[in-house]
């Protein structure tokens, strides 16, 4: 499979979310890969990026043949957060204002982690706020040794309300506490130690190659399965395990060994052969 990040890519989902802000494109196999596209801004967050990830997000959620999905940044950061001109007209508007502009980035976080598909956060230089928010939105996220993290709202009198939700699921609460109060940057050796990413590589070059070995692993799992297991753990998260969570996870089992994936899957290891979705990349 060629890699999806270092070489040219196929367009192959049909949208109109494409735009100079985010670009989307995909392979034939299956990876598609979303490009936060203001490099000269540091991809910070405005209305219009925001609203254009959104869409980007709610095509994936839809599209055919997609396996696996790449967040990237362009240029040297994946994103610095809030965008300074956004924040500065935000403080101009009344609270339902700001309310209704608040529910635009909850809104396309959502969207991101609804995708049924893998989805795999490559950060590079750093993230911020809102930038630590798309990479807690995203089931792995792999960074760069150097690349840098924080959540600096307290500093301007702020929260980080609407990313909390993904963050504290990927850390935890007390880490999520010291961290969003302090407002400290950390380095990504911090952020692999408390989770917020899956795991570091040394630089541009090995996080193509970790691109490529992601959408190989994604390739050789079923896609139905792929978008149970994380309702799976959705369903089962932070829930007491007693007769419901047992009649639950016993239901969602019995679906999957008599569903078309579950027999192609059980059949091709016991033939000692690949199954059908396997080997398309």
């Amino acid at each position: 499979m060629s890699n999806p990040i270092a070489d040219p890519l196929v367009e192959g989902v049909d949208s109109d979310a494409a735009s100079d802000l985010v670009r989307l494109d995909t392979t034939q196999e299956g990876v598609a890969v979303v490009t936060l596209n203001r490099p000269d801004a540091r991809n910070s967050f405005n209305a219009e990026l925001i609203g254009a990830l959104h869409e980007t997000f709610e095509t994936l959620q839809a599209a055919e043949g997609v396996r696996v999905v790449f967040l990237r940044g362009a240029g040297k950061v994946f994103s610095a957060g809030a965008d300074l001109n956004w924040m500065r007209d935000a403080a101009h508007w009344t609270e339902a204002e700001n309310r209704d502009d608040a529910m635009g980035l909850a809104r396309m976080l959502k969207a991101l982690w609804d995708i049924p598909a893998l989805t795999v956060a490559l950060v590079q230089g750093g993230a911020w706020g809102g930038g630590c928010g798309l990479a807690a939105a995203c089931d792995i996220a792999v960074a760069e040794r150097g690349a840098k993290f924080g959540f600096s709202e307290a500093r301007l009198g702020l929260i980080a309300a609407t990313i909390s939700p993904y963050i504290v699921a990927a850390i935890g609460p007390r880490a999520s506490r010291g961290l969003f109060a302090s407002a400290r940057t950390f380095d990504a050796d911090e952020a692999l130690r408390i989770g917020l990413v899956s795991e570091l590589v040394d630089d541009a070059a090995a996080l193509a190659t970790a691109a490529d070995r992601i959408a190989g692993e994604a390739m050789a799992c079923a896609p139905g399965a792929i978008a149970a297991s994380k309702a799976l753990v959705d369903a089962v998260a932070h829930r007491e395990i007693g007769p419901a969570v047992m009649e639950d996870t016993a239901r969602r089992i019995a679906q999957a060994r008599v569903s078309a994936e579950g027999r192609e899957g059980v059949a091709a290891f016991l033939a000692r052969r690949s199954p059908s979705w396997a080997g398309q990349g």
